[in-house]
């Protein structure tokens, strides 16, 4: 899977949980800053991102993530790995 791909995967989840548009999901978007999600949401999206790439992401990791892009660069290191 393409970083592309899964920053696109990544935006529809978003667009799911926290009904963002899917235009404003950008690698360069910061979840609370930027698309105002809320943190349950923000957890419930990268439950639905464990789900849906087969990864697991410690909770201890979640704190790294300011973008969608660096969320991005993590699931693709672990699907790689």
């Amino acid at each position: 899977m393409t970083q592309t791909e899964i920053v696109q995967e990544l935006a529809r989840i978003v667009h799911e949980v926290a009904e963002v548009d899917l235009g404003d999901a950008t690698p360069e978007a910061s979840l609370t800053e930027d698309l105002l999600v809320d943190s349950l949401s923000v957890v419930e999206i990268y439950l639905t991102a464990e789900d849906t790439f087969g990864v697991r992401i410690p909770e201890e990791d979640l704190t790294r993530f300011r973008t969608l892009g660096d969320a991005a660069d993590y699931i693709g290191h672990a699907l790689a790995g």
